[in-house]
């Protein structure tokens, strides 16, 4: 009777494990990039699939033009003078690191407050630590085999081993959690790192997917998206803010540069029956709050137009940048001095054009090179002609 009990108190606890086991595991294995990441990451590049990202750009239409013989005869000179890639970047690291099926693949820069900026990243792997240590180990071994003054140590916290390596003045620590693999440049970074992989954070809305320009871009990224990356610009405007600060004793209220006014930038790709789709956001405060984007301009393109652009940019209130621009020089200065000089105002731009600023280009197979059309919605004629009328006989005399 004793055994039976023993027994079963045994296999209660192995079961008790094994599920904490496999739901802290699968949390952890299938936690978003963002959440890993802090809410102040500046940079972060993520791949959900690189496998699955490779073979679809093997059978997209550009790969496939670059396959063709006649492309290969014409790249193989100037291919032949670019540096040779290094053994711990060759074929067979390729082909080992793609038999651990990448899932989740990231690099982010999470601070430049330091000299050093810091940066995380990492990706989860099929099979055991093992298995991938024998490929990463490899590699890391012959990125570091030609430093001589290598120094390795290997320290635990909670529960997990870090490997670290140091050589002045780079520092790389990497360590495995589960199914995962992270790297990190700086110590304490990988520490947080797996206390929020391990949720042991005691403050989760402190990370990179609680926060709102992140979770704004995040709205316009395609679901089967290959590839993506976010940018939050404010550390470098705020260093920008800093240096005009310090050179202008007395700056105007509320100046600003664009790069201030940004919030964040993100960009997605995707392939789609052999073809290539990219999205662009930039989130930043709505410059035309009295306007709205017709796109009108999209009814002049054709079968060959491969790039369109349509935003709202009021050039009547940039009339200033422009005319700072004159500054550059030779042909830029006859052209955007040439309003200034013909008395025009920012008040006769505003009423001469609307605010949409669109942009075509077009590439027809009979053309040797592509056509470029800028086109702005015309409001008042008679003072738009004489705006263009300016612009050309200054753009005359500038060649």
């Amino acid at each position: 009777m004793r055994r039976i009990l023993l027994l079963l108190i045994a296999l209660a606890v192995a079961a008790i494990a094994g599920w904490y086991y496999w739901n802290v595991s699968q949390q952890t294995s299938s936690a978003s990039v963002s959440a890993l990441l802090p809410k102040e990451t500046i940079f972060v590049a993520h791949m959900p699939d690189l496998n699955q990202t490779r073979d679809e750009w093997h059978h997209c239409e550009i790969y496939q033009l670059y396959r063709e013989p006649a492309v290969q005869d014409f790249l193989r000179k100037p291919l032949a003078n670019l540096p040779k890639t290094p053994k711990a970047f060759g074929a067979q690291t390729l082909r080992e690191i793609e038999q651990l099926d990448p899932k989740n693949a990231f690099v982010a820069l999470t601070s430049i407050d330091d000299t050093t900026p810091k940066v995380v990243g990492g990706f989860r792997f099929r099979g055991t630590d093992e298995d991938a240590e024998r490929v990463i180990g490899k590699w890391r071994a012959k990125l570091l085999e030609q430093s001589p003054d290598v120094k390795r140590a290997k320290l635990q916290y909670q529960h997990h081993e870090i490997e670290l390596v140091t050589t002045t003045p780079f520092t790389l620590a990497t360590t495995y959690n589960r199914s995962w693999f992270f790297a990190a440049t700086d110590l304490a970074e990988l520490k947080m790192l797996l206390d929020r992989a391990d949720h042991r954070t005691t403050n989760p809305e402190q990370t990179l997917e609680k926060d709102e320009a992140y979770r704004a871009a995040i709205l316009h990224r395609p679901s089967n998206y290959v590839a993506f990356f976010y940018l939050q610009p404010k550390k470098f405007s705020e260093r920008l803010a800093a240096l005009r600060a310090a050179v202008r004793s007395t700056p105007s209220p509320g100046e600003s540069t664009l790069l201030e006014k940004m919030r964040c930038v993100a960009g997605s790709t995707r392939f789609e029956n052999g073809k290539i789709h990219d999205v662009l956001f930039l989130g930043m405060p709505k410059l035309e709050h009295d306007a709205t984007l017709s796109r009108s301009s999209l009814t002049l393109g054709t079968k060959e137009t491969f790039f369109y652009l349509s935003m709202l940019l009021n050039l009547g209130e940039k009339m200033e940048t422009l005319n700072q621009a004159a500054a550059l020089g030779g042909a830029v200065q006859k052209i955007f001095q040439a309003p200034a000089d013909s008395g025009i105002t920012a008040d006769d731009w505003k009423a001469a054009f609307g605010p949409e600023l669109g942009s075509l280009a077009d590439w027809p197979s009979s053309a040797h090179w592509p056509s470029l059309l800028l086109t702005l919605p015309v409001v008042d004629m008679a003072k738009a002609g004489k705006i263009i009328e300016v612009l050309t006989r200054a753009d005359e005399g500038a060649l």
